[in-house]
């Protein structure tokens, strides 16, 4: 088992410019993380982030620009290199249009592959026969959403299913292994994906999460974030069709 003493001095993540990844990069940084690899598509977004973790905590900030809309395109020889990291984070998502998506193959098709299709590569490439046995881990967030299909966000949560299920075997896989992976069902947080989209009351701020994570980086297995969505969720699972056709 991995020492929840071991110190995270360098962390990868694909999804840099998320709110939540960004709370947790600070936090990394406080504790003294010293280098970060950002990847994500928004230039702009990201310049901006890596340039205050460099002048607010002076750490070292490498980025990529991956559209993950577009990865078919990609040379696989040229994007999916992944040098030796302490941590990985996968915390890359869209939420999509569900409406739009009954109607429109490519916005369906976005969802998919942002969601699912598109991050296999990179944890592939993550987590090689060398990696896992070394002291390393893996968070990789999903959602409460692919607990249960209802009919507003089944295209969402769908991807996101797959996404738990591979991650969940590769959990096993590494379960004896140095390599800790974390699978984090993630409820609603203040996020632009969910501004007006939830009730304050179940959201929880990206700041809090980053803290409740990191008191243990290193720890394996299958967690709602925040804790509560476990027994809520827990009865969505068993509420009648009848309901969950309204939800």
């Amino acid at each position: 088992m991995i020492s929840k003493e071991k110190k995270v001095r360098s962390v990868w993540v694909l999804g840099g410019t998320s709110k939540v990844a960004r709370s947790i990069c600070i936090e990394l940084a406080k504790k003294g993380c010293e280098k970060f690899f950002l990847i994500s598509r928004n230039k702009v977004k990201s310049n901006k982030f890596s340039s205050f973790l460099r002048l607010e905590y002076n750490v070292v900030v490498e980025e990529k620009y991956f559209d993950l809309e577009k990865f078919y395109d990609s040379d696989q020889e040229i994007f999916y290199r992944v040098s030796d990291f302490d941590l990985y984070i996968i915390s890359s998502g869209y939420l999509g249009n569900n409406d739009l998506a009954k109607q429109n193959f490519n916005e369906a098709k976005r969802i998919i592959d942002i969601n699912f299709t598109s991050i296999i590569p990179w944890i592939n490439a993550i987590t090689t026969k060398e990696r896992i046995d070394k002291r390393m881990g893996l968070w990789v967030f999903t959602s409460v959403a692919a607990d249960r299909g209802r009919p507003s966000n089944y295209f969402y949560g769908a991807a996101k299913s797959a996404l738990e299920v591979y991650s969940e075997g590769l959990m096993y896989r590494c379960y004896k292994k140095r390599f800790s992976v974390r699978i984090i069902k993630a409820g609603y947080m203040y996020s632009p994906m969910t501004y007006g989209k939830a009730p304050k009351i179940l959201c929880i701020n990206t700041s809090r999460v980053a803290r409740l994570l990191l008191k243990n980086p290193f720890k394996r297995g299958i967690e709602y974030m925040p804790w509560f969505w476990n027994p809520i969720m827990s009865i969505v699972k068993i509420l009648p069709n009848k309901i969950i056709s309204k939800l």
